[in-house]
């Protein structure tokens, strides 16, 4: 199947919400400017003393370590001693302004989601509390595919304010959606080649990072526009994803996309199609209907047993075209988590904490609300997930052993996923697909961070721990190589044998972006609580837990 074949392409994100009508005049609030307690720095001369280093690049651990950050580089990566062993003081590298005692500690680069949202005024409707739950997890950058649900210059607002550290929040990247996000472009429907290259340039006229190109209700974009945008886009160095919509895959999917340009893809959309044995389009049941949020969640994974098998040729095949088109894969399989084990995350440790009332209200059964499909959720359902489940997480793992790029972003806001948890969440199901500790943290920092310069042909400047690069970093007290569970703003649960009391270990202690020492736990605490102020808003038992129907 050519590109010129396919009806329509859908580059967006899943999650974001077709159902759910929101006012053109709804927007998330401005985040407060930082105040004078929040955050330490940049300093002249930081140095992090006696660290076990995992610097993202896939190489194991090594420690003590001091790092040494002057404004908001690292400049100084240094071995002080072997491990075991007091260390010797004689050459430690000296002039300190200011100086965190890690030893025994491990320091990570900031972790970078290239899938993320803001929240949106019905559920969240605060950018700092969803700003704090990224930073109080170590997630230092964030790739906004929908920052500020839509308003383009809201979302650039905040991305300039961050890079200025205004706000407390991530470094921010901002991809634009669509055709009529930006005032004063006026053709929603790109009909032309000709006019789908003059909205990328316009886009990057508007200094936007990426694209979310795709079929907006306005109108259906065309394959010769497609192809035009994707063209121009690399010829701008303005990166590109993708979700492709399942009513798009039977004319457009996911080697197709790789094909025609697209940076990466994300989610699964279009992978399966790409590898069917036996069939050309989707087999659903004649009285499927995408409108009905179950039938467009329950389906899907009926797929699983569709395919090629693992290791044949048509399976081995799509891996070696991804490879030469350079693809980068964003599974974010912590997404639709809900849809194999639903009462595992409705239940999940954090929600009574951490998570909103308006939020809950979200996640709760919906006709309306995006991704709130449980209407009648059943074993056979999440059955058929989990069996898919094991096909996508041995094609994530075969793709990065042929050599491939993959990434980390959570997609949260939806099917009860919150923002931060959620991410950590994709990191344990990363190693549930098969990858080495080791491996995972590369997705998540040095992979990740190739993919959000990866079209503009620049280098990376973050997501690695090493001289020259900037100064985002994560200091955490437990050994998340061992046990991810640690970097959870909740931290883990464990016995302690000496004193045989139930304990909760871990949890980030430190995240450093661009210098800034951020006290993580202290951020969780303010998550805490704006649920509590709002719980007692509502007029709520701020202590009570949220309802569980």
């Amino acid at each position: 199947m050519s590109v010129l074949r396919a009806a329509f392409a859908v580059l967006l994100v899943a999650s974001a919400p077709i159902l759910l009508a929101v006012p053109a005049s709804a927007q998330l609030e401005r985040t407060t400017d930082r105040g004078a307690d929040e955050g330490e720095g940049p300093f002249e001369r930081l140095i992090i003393r006696g660290a076990n280093l995992v610097d993202g690049s896939g190489a194991p651990m090594v420690g003590p370590v001091d790092i040494v950050i002057e404004g908001n580089r690292i400049v100084d990566v240094q071995t002080v001693g072997s491990a075991g062993v007091p260390i010797d003081p004689a050459g430690r590298p000296q002039g300190a302004t200011r100086e965190i005692d890690a030893h025994g500690h491990y320091v990570l680069p900031g972790l970078i989601d290239v899938h993320a949202h803001l929240g949106d005024p019905e559920k969240a409707p605060q950018s700092e509390y969803v700003h704090k739950l990224f930073l109080g997890h170590g997630i230092t950058t964030v790739r906004g595919v929908e920052l500020g649900l839509g308003d383009f210059f809201w979302g650039m607002e905040e991305k300039e304010r961050s890079a200025r550290n205004e706000i407390v929040a991530p470094r921010l990247f901002q991809c634009i959606k669509n055709p009529d996000q930006v005032p004063g472009w006026d053709d929603p429907h790109l009909m032309t080649p000709e006019a789908g290259r003059a909205w990328v340039r316009f886009a990057a006229e508007h200094d936007a990072d990426c694209l979310k190109l795709g079929r907006y209700s306005q109108g259906m974009m065309s394959p010769p526009v497609m192809q035009a945008i994707l063209d121009e886009a690399r010829e701008l160095g303005l990166g590109t994803t993708a979700h492709l919509h399942q009513n798009g895959v039977a004319e457009m999917n996911a080697v197709e996309m790789a094909r025609a340009g697209l940076v990466g893809l994300t989610h699964f959309y279009g992978l399966f199609e790409s590898m069917y044995d036996g069939y050309d389009i989707q087999p659903f049941p004649n009285d499927y209907n995408y409108a009905d949020e179950q039938d467009r969640f329950g389906y899907v994974a009926e797929q699983w047993h569709l395919i090629h098998e693992r290791g044949s040729p048509g399976w081995n095949e799509l891996i070696q075209e991804f490879l030469e088109n350079d693809f980068y894969l964003n599974p974010t399989l912590t997404t639709y988590e809900s849809a194999r084990d639903v009462m595992r995350n409705r239940n999940a440790d954090w929600h009574d904490t951490y998570t909103l009332p308006s939020m809950w209200d979200f996640y709760t059964p919906s006709r309306t609300a995006h991704g709130s499909f449980w209407f009648d959720w059943t074993t056979a359902r999440e059955v058929a997930w989990r069996n898919y489940y094991r096909r996508w997480m041995e094609f994530v793992q075969d793709y990065k052993n042929a050599g491939g790029k993959v990434t980390a972003g959570a997609d949260a806001g939806y099917l009860y996923n919150l923002f931060g948890f959620t991410y950590i969440r994709e990191l344990e199901l990363l190693q549930e697909a098969g990858f080495h500790p080791l491996e995972v943290v590369r997705a998540a920092t040095m992979h990740a961070a190739e993919e959000l310069v990866h079209a503009s042909g620049e280098p990376i400047e973050f997501g690695l721990v090493r001289p020259g690069y900037l100064a985002d970093l994560l200091i955490v007290e437990e050994n998340p190589l061992h046990n991810f569970k640690v970097l959870y703003g909740t931290g883990h649960v464990r016995l302690n044998d000496d004193t045989d009391e139930v304990e909760r270990v871990g949890g980030v202690k430190y995240t450093i972006k661009d210098g800034i020492v951020y006290d993580a736990k202290q951020l969780m605490a303010d998550v805490a609580e704006m649920v509590r102020e709002q719980k007692v808003e509502r007029g709520m038992d701020p202590d009570a837990p949220l309802p569980r129907y």
